[in-house]
């Protein structure tokens, strides 16, 4: 981090997260944002703070310059992530108080469980930096997808057609199929130590 006048005028110690929205769904479906812009005087750490209804999913995504810290406020979420080294999904069911940790660069996402779910990141970085799934797949060349996966190039377009970039929160407001009953709920969850 630059250096910083601690007694500058310009050295701010407070704010208000809720005027500075990074992503709006709807009024239950949002993510306010933390950092550096936000606060000049955090050094490194940042903060998401998320809320979700039921069935809504942060996309699956990675941080390319940070670990994350996520801790429940209320509700219940599944935080799944993708470990590198055995290539398995890990999830884990986060109520209250509790927290789940996601290494650095590990690829992973987040469900809400129940309504009124509210979630705080935490990173240890002055900005969260975020590659998001649906940008991967939005922005990489489709020919190139097409050719790495062995499939005609109309059929990835038209696989990947409905994918909006920049999604943060799933499924969109517009999606008419059913909805499924807590995706990933049939994934074994690993249990807290009983102390």
């Amino acid at each position: 981090m630059a250096y910083l006048d601690y007694t500058s005028p310009r050295a701010q110690y407070a704010f208000d997260v809720n005027t500075s929205p990074l992503f709006k769904k709807d009024n239950r479906n949002f993510i306010n944002i933390l950092g550096i812009k936000q606060l000049n005087t955090l050094e490194n750490v940042s903060l998401l703070d998320i809320f979700m209804s039921t069935n809504n999913v942060v996309e699956p995504h990675y941080h390319q310059n940070a670990a994350e810290l996520v801790y429940c406020i209320s509700g219940a979420a599944a935080v799944s992530m993708l470990n590198p080294y055995t290539k398995r999904i890990q999830n884990y069911r986060i109520r209250p108080g509790q927290v789940a940790n996601v290494p650095h660069g590990w690829w992973h996402y987040e469900v809400a469980l129940v309504d009124d779910t509210h979630l705080l990141a935490i990173f240890n970085a002055p900005t969260p930096e975020v590659i998001l799934g649906s940008d991967i797949l939005h922005f990489t060349p489709a020919n190139i997808m097409a050719h790495t996966y062995c499939m005609d190039e109309n059929q990835w377009k038209q696989v990947t057609h409905p994918v909006k970039p920049s999604t943060y929160i799933g499924p969109y407001k517009d999606c008419n199929r059913p909805q499924q009953s807590h995706p990933g709920y049939g994934q074994q969850y690993r249990q807290y130590p009983q102390y």
